[in-house]
């Protein structure tokens, strides 16, 4: 998961929305060896975005080309980066990595229906340590990763603190590196 999501931060441009980010996930988790996917409404309706908003900005961003909707069967895309296909997890891997994505980034598990704070909550449960439920990262990173601006990290990580995602957070004023402890049931 975390690779994708490193993977996403390095091929969309910065002004790609949080929640074209989330269906950029979906669609790189759950490509065939055609690099075709296809997602039906329930799906679409779970991740909680504006789908046809969403396929405009990474189509624009030349990252998929749409084949098919986004209608009431769902949207079939063509993904244009063939370097996903070198991706090590093999698909029963992936698409398990998506229904986890897709659950965990849920407005009900996550407390908030806004996709930056969910894309967020992914980032933060993916690069957790699942037994001591703490995580590390550089600050830079993740606000490169989940392509937020620098001044929303704080605001950001206190309102999923106060969602129930978060136990804890601190940034090392030496090193700005982000400590963070999911909160309990969270993983």
């Amino acid at each position: 998961m975390s690779e994708i999501l490193s993977y996403l931060a390095v091929v969309l441009p910065a002004d790609v929305s949080a929640g074209a980010r989330l269906l950029a996930l979906q669609c790189a988790l759950r490509m065939n060896a055609y690099m075709r996917v296809k997602l039906p409404t329930g799906m679409l309706r779970s991740l909680q975005i504006d789908a046809v908003e969403a396929c405009h900005e990474l189509e624009q961003a030349r990252w998929l080309s749409i084949v098919d909707g986004p209608g009431a069967a769902g949207v079939t895309t063509e993904l244009r980066d063939a370097t996903l296909l070198a991706q090590s997890p093999a698909r029963p891997d992936r698409r398990r990595a998506a229904d986890w994505a897709l659950h965990s980034g849920s407005p009900a598990r996550t407390g908030t229906a806004e996709p930056l704070l969910r894309l967020q909550a992914i980032y933060l449960k993916a690069h957790s340590d699942p037994s001591s439920r703490q995580g590390l990262t550089e600050c830079d990173r993740i606000v490169r990763d989940c392509a937020m601006g620098d001044q929303l990290l704080h605001g950001a990580l206190s309102r999923l603190t106060t969602a129930g995602i978060l136990e804890g957070w601190r940034i090392c004023p030496d090193s700005e590196d982000l400590h963070w402890t999911l909160a309990p049931g969270q993983r």
